[in-house]
């Protein structure tokens, strides 16, 4: 199977879309499927290209598997056959591995492919060869090798990991639509074929076609950053994204984007009856408790359901949460203390934290896992909560909590500077970013919310 796989991809190294090395070792695990970021409103849900590819390889294993199985004679029933795929799997990914060698011109010595050792004359009957000026022609250079370098020095620069991740998945399409890997084979018609094809094709996963901001925020602007990356660093002549780009219509906006006071307290309430049941304790403390962080401090879901113990914690007779990107991930990258709300206080947060340890309050860990993976799933767990009570689907069912903050902020009088600081949102005007919103500042503003008299009633 392995020595097969090799010599089908041998002499186009970079024609093998199918097998992902890296996520080979997760592949029997039960890891996957991974779980799938809860979408804007209005949105198509988001296919990951992991859990596609995931997908595609097992497939691949079980159909080799069960043809050599046949073909030998061998017993072909499910334990049997699932032991031949995990067998199939091992070779194709040394197989793939070997590819990937072969992709970056790493050959065994004399087994070059002849066509590397071919000269090529591309000049016009009589034309001369031009002097180098430093801006010639490119190396050949495939999409995955182009992602891989931006993303080096997009992470050294602080660019978040979702990024990342978005990206891959646009250029894994891509990839799959144009049939190759190379970057230098890439023009302008092709990437206007691909938004048209992203345009008018349904997702697999969802069986729904993406909306035009989604190609046009997502795939197109990972192709003109990438591709720009190439062009800057040499790899690339010149960008065929550049120009590429899709005019949008104003969205239609049913509604206000933050929870109503009634689907708020419908919330909130139906969290302080939440019974554990069966699920993980610490899944069910977060939808007992981050719905009632969200109303009170405006921050986002994740920054919240990734909170440790230790960042919890009393600072000049204030209890605060620490948001820090040290538990997981925060968009903006900072930290940032907001003061808590008297009613979290009274309703039993601290006591809850004092009875767990330092570490993830909502989160299952295993040793030295990420936080990354468990998080998304803890969102997505969370949004289905909230949307089992508030089905409107033009509000968002985690994000609408943040606008919900901003709007009872207003009405209760705190100034929008302080609501920007307590939220993490960037300064309004060049003005803002003259001295300091203070912890003391933020907390005596906080106490001008109202308490949720309502959502604590039982029904």
């Amino acid at each position: 199977v392995g020595d097969s796989w090799v010599q089908e991809f041998r002499d186009n190294p970079s024609m093998q879309l199918l097998w992902n090395t890296r996520i080979y070792d997760e592949m029997w695990t039960g890891t996957f499927p991974l779980p799938v970021p809860d979408p804007e409103p209005g949105e198509p849900e988001i296919a990951l290209i992991e859990n596609i590819s995931w997908e595609a390889m097992r497939n691949q294993c079980f159909r080799k598997a069960e043809r050599l199985l046949k073909d030998n004679g061998f017993a072909d029933d499910p334990l049997s056959l699932t032991r031949a795929a995990r067998a199939v799997s091992a070779a194709l990914q040394r197989a793939s591995l070997i590819l990937e060698k072969y992709e970056r011109g790493d050959f065994p010595a004399g087994e070059e492919p002849r066509s590397l050792n071919e000269y090529v004359e591309t000049r016009a009957p009589g034309q001369t060869e031009a002097k180098s000026s430093g801006a010639g022609t490119a190396s050949i250079v495939s999409m995955t090798e182009m992602l891989e370098g931006w993303w080096r020095e997009s992470k050294a620069a602080g660019r978040k990991p979702s990024t990342y991740e978005s990206y891959r998945n646009t250029f894994a399409y891509f990839s799959r639509f144009l049939g190759h890997d190379d970057a230098s084979r890439v023009s302008v018609a092709d990437v206007v074929g691909f938004k048209d094809h992203r345009l008018s094709t349904p997702s697999p996963k969802t069986g729904k076609i993406p909306s035009a901001k989604t190609v046009k925020d997502s795939d197109l602007s990972a192709m003109k950053a990438v591709f720009g990356w190439a062009v800057q660093n040499g790899l690339l002549i010149k960008n065929p994204a550049a120009n590429i780009s899709i005019k949008l219509a104003k969205p239609k906006r049913l509604r206000s984007k933050g929870f109503t006071d009634e689907e708020a307290e419908q919330i909130l309430a139906s969290s302080l009856r939440l019974e554990r049941g069966g699920e993980h304790y610490k899944t069910w403390a977060a939808k007992r408790w981050v719905p009632w962080l969200c109303a009170f401090t405006g921050a986002r879901v994740g920054e919240l359901a990734q909170l440790r113990g230790r960042d919890v914690i009393e600072q000049d007779g204030i209890w605060i949460i620490r948001i820090t990107p040290d538990a997981g991930t925060v968009k903006t990258n900072e930290a940032r203390d907001v003061p808590l709300h008297k009613q979290l206080v009274d309703l039993g947060f601290i006591s809850f934290v004092q009875q767990s340890d330092e570490g993830h309050l909502f989160l299952n860990l295993k040793p030295g896992q990420s936080p990354l993976g468990p998080l998304q799933g803890l969102k997505n767990r969370l949004a289905e909560a909230a949307r089992a009570i508030v089905s409107d689907p033009n509000v968002a069912p985690n994000h609408g909590w943040r606008h919900r903050f901003k709007t009872i902020g207003m009405q209760a009088g705190i100034p929008p500077r302080i609501l920007d600081a307590i939220q993490g949102q960037a300064p309004r005007s060049v003005a803002d970013t003259y001295g300091d919103v203070t912890l003391r500042t933020m907390a005596s503003e906080v106490a001008k919310l109202p308490t949720i008299e309502m959502a604590v009633k039982k029904d």
